[in-house]
């Protein structure tokens, strides 16, 4: 597969043949209609065109985390602004730590995973707790322990078929 003249580095950041991409009209549409394929291949799909994108790492990145109490049932629930300046509830069961101990979770309805930014995860470490056995780390949010799993799961099968047909 050709490299891809649109790039999203680790940071989040757009760029158009090396040039950052800032109108946030034309990244509200390409974020809108970013998808990903079944070898885990990120692209933009407008009507009958799918353009492949390079992606350092996760399309979206968590820029801020704050706690909120909902006023419903005064319960406790934290909450993640994307680098698309969408806010969403923080699906703390999909937290996890990835390569180089870099924290991510899953986004826009378990579709995407998402990188956080180092100012992120400060503010995320507030909540975090270890464990009394000192190797695992949790947050507890409405007296549940929502513990922090370990790097994703290892090579399927089909990952490594889509690596043959998809060469870095």
């Amino acid at each position: 597969m050709e490299s891809s003249d649109i790039k999203i580095d680790k940071d989040g950041v757009w760029y158009y043949k090396g040039a950052h991409m800032f109108r946030k009209e034309i990244l509200c549409t390409f974020f809108e209609h970013l998808k990903v394929d079944e070898c885990g291949k990120y692209l933009i799909e407008l009507e009958e065109e799918r353009y492949y994108i390079d992606v350092e790492d996760t399309a979206f990145v968590v820029f801020a985390v704050s706690k909120t109490k909902l006023p419903e049932d005064e319960m406790d629930q934290l909450d993640v602004i994307l680098n698309d300046d969408s806010c969403e509830k923080l699906e703390m069961s999909s937290l996890y730590i990835g390569k180089d101990n870099v924290l991510y979770c899953r986004v826009k309805e378990g579709k995407f995973n998402a990188r956080f930014s180092r100012n992120s995860y400060y503010q995320l470490a507030k909540f975090i707790e270890q464990s009394e056995n000192e190797t695992d780390f949790f947050i507890n949010l409405n007296d549940e322990k929502y513990f922090i799993n370990e790097s994703q799961a290892s090579e399927t099968e089909c990952t490594k078929a889509c690596k043959s047909n998809y060469p870095a």
